[in-house]
């Protein structure tokens, strides 16, 4: 049995907003918040759904490249909840995988991006 689903890029990108918010703010929020880097975990989990532009065969299924309207069958039976729990499995993936790749790279821009005057002072200890 195969399971026919309408993802768009719009929905995806809501499921990520979705999960960004279970984060704290510092640092996740605050680097996913980088256009740069909200686009590379919408890539990134974007890239790891199967999409099939034509219709299913279960003997040789043609493969496209995923647009924001492609119509995808998933090869194992899902109930929604179970597509929502994958996609969302797969962005925490995606933050994870992120964070560990451009760690130097997150801190610096977001130590550039605290202004001086909102430092806490180091006059008290």
């Amino acid at each position: 049995m195969n399971t026919l689903v309408k993802l768009t890029q719009e929905s995806v990108v809501g499921e990520i907003e979705n999960v960004l918010g279970t984060y704290s703010y510092h640092p996740y929020q605050q680097a996913f918040a980088i256009p740069d880097l909200r686009q590379e975990l919408i890539t990134f989990v974007l890239n790891r759904i199967p999409c099939f532009h034509s219709a299913f065969s279960p003997t040789k299924p043609e493969a496209q490249s995923c647009d924001q309207d492609t119509i995808f069958h998933q090869k194992l039976p899902r109930s929604p909840l179970e597509q929502q729990l994958h996609l969302q499995n797969l962005i925490h993936q995606g933050v994870h995988y992120i964070f560990q790749q451009k760690s130097a790279w997150i801190s610096h821009h977001l130590c550039e991006s605290v202004e001086p005057a909102c430092e806490p002072s180091h006059w008290f200890g």
